[in-house]
């Protein structure tokens, strides 16, 4: 190792920059759908190193000092980036005619924005540069620090963090629960990160100990948390069908092909109840399951009132119009899970507040307009945000809380609901992304929020993953890509106060906030040693 780490601290020029790119690339081998979590392991001790190898001159100024870290960080993350999310250039794709043209900027220009994060993680790590663990500390603690920015920074884009490498199956899930997400992202640079000791003998000792000391505790926690905390006393059961019709993308929004999707969706849902089933009680169809408005459609409401028997109810993602009765302006629409109750009558609705950028609305919406540009979900003309967060009410008094798409990856939208809700909602349409590695990582990521928050998710997506999992991430039951069907399970929801309110999210900041002061009192301590 000593020998590996000597070339990789001493390689120059294009060669650096290509050993970074691959092993920012190498790190998506352990997100899903391929979850080698020991690809981080290669990943991130390859990074130490690289950084090892950065120069700077002393006398330089602070910007030159770390210009040089920025680069390999930088690098780094645009190989993770574009290996981790090429598949989003697939949306663009579908209309391939008004879009494709935008191709490079989706594969290339969006992981090259997202590694401004891993470039300033790499900056601020160089910054508390030490020898031995001090350095792996510092990396830790700044990798830490940026996946927090990229959270809420332009509106946030969290998607792929670095902690999900290290919670590919439930059992390695449940740390989260304790630390959240921002906690699990330095944990686990801290731990992926040591290998890189074992190029120095000195310090290769402290480095397998910390490893293995963290690495016992998070696989030590999920078996006590699974195989020896008991199930929560109380509770209920929802009786719940999740509808996943699987319509293409490409000409959904055909006025021929609306009454076909309605009746698919229907059918599916009046179905009988298999074998040994009860009945559900609630009714999940996918986001903007209707290729059309909602509530411009009473004869759409009608057919659903007729589908639901006595005291069932539906939640469906849909789009929904509103127009302001004092004013003549344009009407509003609005990305959204509504209630029906078995009237046909909607009795509830939340819609969507975080849009996704170019997706759903535009920037700057008047320059672009004027430029000719238009959002790729152009269905309606684009959405418009909600204004509030709230519960829907559920059969049985059961609190849902509802999150559209990919809502569900920002984990501070979930944070202090757990006192209203039971049970989380996510609808989906992933049919934009095909058969890609996207609708696997959407899914992880959903599962570790129900972890993290220690209630139930429901989860209803066009063409997949459908999925009902429990509070500890395990899958009760699920439909794998492009499958038709219907998900009938008898959902425990725990009572709220039998759940855990730990706040994850906080413990996570303190986390890297201890991170990042130790760093910082490895490295003085080392300069004071060194005069």
């Amino acid at each position: 190792m000593t020998d590996l780490a000597a070339r990789v601290i001493l390689q120059w020029g294009w060669r650096r920059v290509a050993i970074a790119v691959l092993a920012g690339a190498c790190a998506v081998l352990a997100l899903p759908p391929y979850d080698f979590f020991p690809a981080g392991f290669v990943s991130f001790t390859v990074l130490v190193w690289l950084l090892d190898g950065v120069a700077p001159d002393p006398g330089d100024r602070l910007v030159r000092r770390l210009r040089g870290a920025f680069a390999i960080g930088w690098w780094f993350g645009f190989g993770y980036f574009v290996a981790g999310l090429w598949w989003v250039g697939r949306a663009l794709l579908v209309d391939a005619d008004n879009f494709a043209w935008a191709l490079p900027i989706a594969v290339l220009g969006l992981p090259a924005l997202l590694a401004v994060f891993h470039g300033l993680a790499a900056a601020l790590a160089r910054l508390a540069w030490a020898d031995g663990i001090g350095r792996i500390v510092a990396l830790a603690a700044a990798f830490g620090i940026a996946e927090w920015l990229r959270s809420f920074i332009l509106t946030g884009f969290p998607w792929n963090a670095v902690g999900y490498a290290a919670m590919p199956v439930p059992l390695l899930m449940q740390s989260v629960g304790v630390v959240g997400l921002f906690g699990m992202n330095a944990l686990a640079v801290l731990v992926f990160a040591m290998p890189a000791l074992a190029g120095f003998r000195r310090h290769r000792g402290a480095g397998i100990v910390v490893a293995l000391l963290l690495i016992g505790a998070h696989l030590g926690y999920g078996i006590v948390q699974l195989h020896f905390v008991p199930p929560a006393e109380g509770g209920r059961r929802l009786q719940v069908r999740v509808v996943q019709p699987s319509v293409s993308q490409s000409g959904k929004w055909e006025p021929q092909e609306r009454a076909r999707i309605m009746k698919t969706l229907l059918d599916l849902s009046a179905r009988a109840a298999a074998e040994g089933r009860e009945r559900p009680d609630l009714i999940v169809w996918p986001e903007t399951a209707l290729p059309f408005v909602i509530t411009e459609r009473p004869d759409a409401l009608a057919a659903i009132g007729a589908m639901l028997g006595s005291g069932q109810a539906l939640f469906l993602g849909a789009v929904r119009s509103e127009t302001a009765a004092s004013t003549q302006d344009e009407p509003r629409y609005y990305n959204a899970v509504v209630a029906i109750n078995d009237d046909g009558e909607i009795v509830d609705a939340v819609d969507k507040l975080h849009l996704v950028p170019f997706g759903e609305y535009l920037p700057f919406q008047d320059l672009l307009d004027g430029l000719g540009f238009e959002t790729v979900a152009e269905t309606v003309g684009g959405f418009s945000a909600g204004s509030a967060r709230r519960v829907l009410s559920a059969p049985g008094g059961v609190g849902a809380l509802p999150m559209i798409c990919y809502e569900i990856i920002f984990p501070d939208l979930l944070a202090g609901m757990g006192a209203q809700a039971d049970i989380i909602v996510n609808v989906t349409n992933d049919a934009w992304f095909g058969d890609t590695a996207g609708p696997y990582q959407h899914f992880r990521q959903a599962q570790v929020r129900a972890v993290e928050t220690g209630m139930p998710l429901i989860r209803a997506a066009n063409n997949g993953i459908s999925a009902i999992v429990d509070e500890k991430g395990r899958v009760v039951d699920a439909f794998a890509l492009d499958a038709v069907g219907t998900l009938d399970v008898a959902l425990f929801v725990p009572d709220r106060q039998s759940r855990r309110m730990i706040d994850a999210g906080r413990n996570g900041l303190l986390i890297i906030l201890f991170f990042a002061t130790l760093a910082c009192g490895m490295n003085i301590s080392q300069r004071l040693r060194s005069k």
